[in-house]
């Protein structure tokens, strides 16, 4: 393969990659909080519901550390468990949630750039069933984004 042909193969394979769908989306906002507020605002899980409508509830049952597992009580919908899978303190962590036939994935992110702290917030519905489930709760998940975004980043400024 012509080194041009395999730099057009690969800007176009990035260009898909990141394009967003409902069964895989993230949010980005910027901050002047840095990036430790952000953080303890994230692993904070009992008061997740602070910052996230949705959550009636949540419930770290240990340590936030990988293997930790947790409950989400939403206000509609069932309960759901879940389990911290990857921490880089103070730059990003993961947790998933068992959905049919696959994962609900959830890694929030931070970065610094020009003294302002940027924090990401992906999701990602894995398995046979991810177009599905991702058209059924994706579209409202993706919208609640940006207001629960807004609301990590008060609270961060405001510590």
């Amino acid at each position: 393969m012509r080194p041009i042909s395999l730099i057009i193969l690969m800007l176009f394979a990035m260009t898909v990659k990141s394009q967003q769908t409902d069964y895989q989306f993230s949010h980005t906002d910027s901050t002047s909080a840095k990036t430790h507020k952000i953080w303890q605002v994230w692993i904070n899980v009992q008061n997740w519901k602070q910052w996230d409508e949705g959550l009636k509830e949540a419930v770290l049952e240990g340590e936030f550390a990988v293997g930790t597992k947790g409950k989400l009580i939403p206000y509609k919908g069932p309960k759901s468990k879940f389990i911290i899978s990857e921490i880089e303190p103070n730059k990003s962590y993961t947790f998933k949630t068992k959905i049919p036939f696959g994962w609900l994935i959830i890694k929030r992110t931070l970065a610094v750039k020009n003294d302002k702290t940027y924090f990401t917030h992906n999701v990602e519905f894995t398995g046979i069933l991810k177009k599905i489930l991702g058209r059924k709760l994706g579209k409202n998940y993706r919208a609640m984004l940006p207001i629960v975004m807004d609301k990590i980043k008060q609270i961060a400024e405001s510590k």
